[in-house]
């Protein structure tokens, strides 16, 4: 027996749904806001006492928020629907790394300063990955520099806040108070990937500031401090599931450039160059000469170079200037007097016979003899002091001095007379204010990575160079763009 063949129906036709048509729902929205407005203005009641102050208040603040926020998504989505502007994102589309097709439009939130918008945009993917989040990309967005769905001047001051405040939980609680709350993991993520890109641009060698210390008197300065570095134990886990971890000391270093005016003292007209690395010397004095080479360094009248005595900064300081090309003429070096004065009360202090008010008495005398330039009379001193036969301790402290001397670097009389200074404290002070002020505490422990960026995001904005890394940041994406 024949089986029965299914019977085929017609599927009905489906009508084509019509796009929507985003720009007149903003439009429309917005008439409604401004019929809103113009009722309340024609309804509003005498002020007369403080509630009724607080009320009106808030109720103009919503409309005139609503208002803004809807401005922007119209002036946005025009821009959108541009057709110069569509052809621009598909051809940047096309110039991705791997082919990518155009999977229509999607409705998007953006934040921005004026508030939440919703728009519709082109969005870009690989086929295989159209229905996956996160894996495709919004041409037209990219070239304004909007980044997890924020603009760039919402990156930009939430990274400044995470720079500015202790801690990613106070930043949290700032955004709320002010009507644009964010979750910790959003902040941290739009922060650290605004420092990235920051960065990116410096490693090529992208800063363009359009500054130049020629004709000036620079000063040069490295140190390091001190943070708690988490990592990961090998083994098993906690009861509850979690990693057990170690939290090792680790140096941070930092370094200062600035202009000296003729007193001697930081000339607030040129703002300082702070920046710190997790990197190690070579890391932190390729970074020194990336800033130098923007600067032009081989223009500066004089330039002195001030640190502690520290072999890991003094093994560097020649083969910085030899690759800079700066005349030995221009070149001073000096280790910084306040330490030097400390390694003279090491030595006090082994004296184990001396009255403190002895101590006190030579400390007193050598500190003087090396601001007036004697330090052949200092040597001789500690030679006398540690005699035939000296311990390993007082045999290190006489190195220090032969050592810094025998190159120079303890000619304070001289670098005083040139009106320089003859101490380090703009690196001491950067370390406190950048180092110890946000990524030093008690149970406070950073991941590599995270202690990277925010020691950049730190050290620009406590520069008052802020405006600076906006512009690398969004150099980088212009390049990605282009």
């Amino acid at each position: 027996m024949s089986k029965r063949k299914p019977s085929q129906r017609r599927k009905p036709e489906q009508t084509p749904q019509q796009p929507r048509d985003r720009l007149a729902e903003i439009r429309a929205e917005i008439q409604d806001i401004q019929q809103q407005i113009e009722t309340k203005r024609r309804d509003w009641r005498v002020i007369r006492t403080t509630e009724d102050f607080k009320s009106v208040e808030r109720s103009i603040a919503a409309l005139t928020k609503r208002l803004s926020a809807l401005l922007m998504a119209e002036a946005t989505q025009a821009a959108l629907d541009d057709s110069e502007n569509r052809r621009r994102a598909r051809s940047l589309a096309q110039g991705a790394g791997h082919t990518i097709k155009d999977q229509g439009r999607r409705d998007i939130t953006l934040r921005t300063t004026c508030g939440q918008i919703i728009i519709r945009a082109t969005y870009f993917s690989r086929n295989c990955d159209r229905s996956k989040t996160g894996k495709g990309m919004y041409p037209m967005l990219l070239l304004w520099d909007v980044h997890d769905h924020c603009s760039a001047a919402v990156v930009s001051e939430i990274s400044k806040l995470v720079a500015m405040l202790g801690s990613l939980e106070e930043v949290e609680q700032v955004l709320s108070d002010r009507g644009q709350p964010l979750d910790f993991k959003t902040i941290r993520t739009i922060a650290y990937r605004f420092a990235t890109r920051a960065r990116a641009a410096q490693r090529v060698g992208n800063l363009n500031w359009g500054e130049t210390v020629a004709g000036r008197r620079v000063v040069l300065s490295t140190d390091g401090g001190r943070i708690r570095i988490r990592t990961t134990k090998r083994g098993p886990k906690t009861a509850k599931g979690r990693d057990r971890y170690h939290t090792d000391w680790r140096e941070p270093k930092l370094l200062i450039i600035y202009v000296a005016n003729e007193q001697g003292q930081m000339d607030r007209q040129f703002l300082a160059v702070i920046d710190g690395t997790l990197g190690g010397p070579d890391a932190i004095f390729s970074l020194m000469e990336s800033y130098l080479r923007e600067l032009k360094i081989t223009t500066a009248d004089k330039i002195l170079f001030v640190a502690d005595g520290a072999r890991w900064i003094w093994n560097r300081v020649g083969a910085l200037l030899r690759r800079l090309g700066v005349k030995p003429e221009q070149i001073n070096e000096l280790v910084d007097f306040y330490h030097a004065v400390e390694h003279l009360g090491k030595i006090a202090a082994l004296q184990h016979r001396w009255t403190a008010m002895e101590r006190q008495a030579w400390i007193g005398r050598q500190r003087r003899r090396l601001l007036k330039g004697g330090i052949e009379e200092v040597l001789a001193a500690i030679d006398a002091v540690c005699g035939c036969r000296p311990g390993k301790a007082l045999k290190r402290e006489r190195e220090y001095f032969k050592r810094n001397s025998g190159r120079g670097r303890m000619d304070y009389a001289r670098v005083a007379a040139l009106k320089l200074p003859i101490g380090s404290g703009a690196i001491e002070s950067a370390i406190r204010r950048v180092v110890n002020l946000r990524l030093k505490g008690p149970s406070i422990y950073w991941q590599n990575k995270s202690a990277e960026a925010v020691l950049l995001l730190r050290s620009y904005y406590k520069a008052g160079r802020w405006n600076h890394l906006e512009r690398q940041a969004l150099t980088t994406t212009t390049q990605i763009a282009a």
